[in-house]
């Protein structure tokens, strides 16, 4: 009996995620559109129709949706990392002196750009692609990259050498 309420989840329910990720959608490129004011000031009802549309757009697309929906567990699960992490980093700090240096947020902010990035090709299947030119499948792009990270090297090396002197 109760394996039988656990199976049935209201959530899990194709109908319940649809709207899920139509009000997602829609709180998302409203809330865009009203921070970034691209449609001028105090245009409400227009964000509200431009988010209604996009909402409605990705909702009817099954690649979109399919996308999203595994995109918010990644999400979600991040958060409370960062978050958990915020907590930690406050016992270090006394109160009203919590500030991160800009060095500090360029650092975090390439490790989220890596984490998403990460996941999305993960997600669409891009990883594959990628995994493959190291493994030889992609022989001549092996070598170009390869060509490239040596030229970056050199060039590197170069530009340090022409300092010092």
């Amino acid at each position: 009996m109760k394996e039988d309420m656990v199976e049935h989840n209201i959530f899990a329910e194709p109908l319940a995620q649809t709207i899920f990720l139509f009000i997602f959608v829609f709180t998302l490129v409203f809330a865009i559109l009203q921070k970034s004011q691209i449609l001028g000031k105090e245009k409400k009802q227009v964000d509200a129709l431009i988010g209604f549309a996009i909402a409605m757009i990705v909702t009817s697309v099954g690649y979109a949706s399919d996308i999203i929906s595994r995109l918010i567990p990644f999400l979600a699960v991040s958060l409370v990392i960062i978050f958990v992490f915020m907590i930690l980093l406050g016992f270090f700090f006394k109160e009203d002196s919590f500030d991160i240096s800009a060095k500090m947020k360029v650092v975090f902010g390439i490790f989220i750009f890596i984490a998403v990035a990460s996941a999305v090709l993960t997600i669409v299947g891009g990883w594959d692609y990628i995994t493959g030119l190291f493994r030889g499948e992609f022989l001549l792009i092996e070598n170009i990259i390869f060509f490239l990270v040596i030229g970056g090297a050199i060039a590197i090396v170069f530009a340090f050498d022409k300092k010092k002197s």
